[in-house]
């Protein structure tokens, strides 16, 4: 090429959630069964929406005007209706202008850091949340920055270690809260927001909070949403009915912008956000024309309670499953439908393996484990060639710590027992190799 072509932050972009599901395919076309553990996608692992939202979407469908352009924003009507939803929770007040519609909150991510001065960081949880990790890092050419979450104590935040991180880089800017958490599952506790919060007015930041499961939770927990406790403090709240409904492929996810008149630099970065979509026209309109009709009819909150209640005891079943082997760490989860499972320091050890019948099968997987890789994505990619589990190493989710993400979402109890069962022998049997 005559120029360079690609900025140095191109290399930061991955996403092991989808790349995994390369090396599975090739173990697919060889004859292997493939138990998809990678992503959380709830349609996919059995669940069944309501006839009663499947008929909303029906009738808007037979509307002619739901083939038209939408505002650039997003429906007028459905933004209305999202803030106040978001006001009945007491704490910060926005309006409809105070939010707006994107493609998936994967577009809303790319978009909010793309316009982000490439010099600014935005400090975010490790394990982390790729999608974030990586438009981060891509739109400051360096690694992710990170804070810790602790396995050890919940998988809540390691406040000290945020605290000093922001202290000494006057570069960071924001930071970012997964809410409840994934990959870890793990719901945010008010003490701990409200000391985030601090930590934010101290050095004056931003907060982004990334909500796309604030009411999936259960055993117990409560997810307290960004808006009742930012007080002040400038912040976007992402959200999104990809989960919640579950509507993962109409791609509808929205930002809420709070306290932007509170600097207006930040109001300068929400007015880019706004434009950015205004460029594009707009989003799509179908999901958008359905959440009021969905969201706001009162069969959906018993829907969903029960639908948490369910995620809540199949986290109990993997729990009981796991909990007999020594090597792990084990947290159960209250909040959104992943677990985090980590191996105990020196569990993992090179040579380890399992027993693979299938000789082709077998073939591949040594070759991809003969490559330098990560203790923990070996071992996933013994499990995947041995038990036709596909799973997520944890060393991909910007972290130094090694184990692997499932998800919550198996609705068949019996193939739920069947899958963790078979991937808990698999540990067995590969650590005492």
């Amino acid at each position: 090429m005559r120029q360079k072509l690609l900025n140095d932050g191109a290399s930061e972009l991955s996403y092991e959630i989808r790349e995994i599901v390369k090396k599975a395919d090739q173990l697919r076309k060889a004859g292997l069964t493939i138990v998809w553990e990678n992503i959380g996608d709830p349609i996919q692992k059995h669940h069944k929406l309501p006839q009663w939202i499947k008929d909303v979407i029906i009738e808007l469908v037979r509307n002619d005007d739901t083939y038209s352009y939408c505002p650039s924003k997003g429906m007028l009507e459905t933004r209305e209706f999202l803030a106040q939803q978001t006001n009945s929770a007491g704490g910060v007040q926005i309006t409809a202008d105070d939010i707006c519609f994107f493609n998936g909150l994967g577009d809303a991510i790319s978009k909010a850091y793309q316009f982000i001065s490439p010099t600014s960081r935005i400090i975010g949880p490790s394990p982390a949340y790729s999608t974030h990790s990586s438009a981060e890092a891509a739109h400051a050419g360096h690694q992710p920055l990170t804070y810790d979450l602790d396995p050890d104590n919940k998988w809540y935040p390691d406040l000290d270690d945020l605290y000093n991180k922001v202290k000494y880089n006057p570069n960071i800017v924001g930071i970012l809260i997964i809410n409840p958490d994934n990959p870890t599952g793990m719901v945010y506790p008010l003490e701990v927001l409200r000391r985030i919060v601090a930590i934010a007015k101290e050095f004056n930041l931003f907060l982004i909070a990334d909500e796309i499961y604030i009411n999936i939770t259960y055993n117990g927990a409560k997810a307290y949403p960004l808006a009742a406790i930012i007080d002040d403090v400038p912040g976007i709240s992402m959200k999104g009915i990809s989960k919640e409904l579950p509507w993962p492929g109409s791609r509808c996810g929205w930002m809420e912008y709070y306290n932007r008149d509170k600097d207006e630099e930040f109001n300068q970065l929400c007015l880019a956000l706004d434009n950015a979509k205004m460029i594009e026209v707009c989003s799509t309109k179908l999901p958008q024309l359905a959440i009021p009709k969905i969201l706001g009819d009162p069969r959906f909150k018993s829907y969903r309670e029960e639908t948490n209640k369910a995620i809540g005891t199949r986290s109990k079943i993997i729990s009981d499953i796991f909990k007999t082997v020594p090597q792990l760490t084990f947290n159960e989860t209250f909040g959104a439908f992943y677990n985090t499972i980590i191996f105990r320091e020196g569990a993992l050890k090179p040579g380890q393996k399992m027993k693979i019948e299938n000789p082709v099968i077998r073939k591949m997987v040594e070759q991809w484990v003969d490559a330098s890789i990560p203790p923990d994505k070996r071992f996933v990619y013994y499990l995947l060639g041995a038990k036709g589990i596909c799973v997520v190493p944890i060393s991909s989710f910007c972290s130094d710590l090694q184990g692997f993400r499932v998800t919550l979402l198996e609705e068949d109890e019996h193939e739920l027992v069947r899958t963790f069962t078979a991937i808990r022998d698999g540990i067995v049997e590969y650590l005492g190799s």
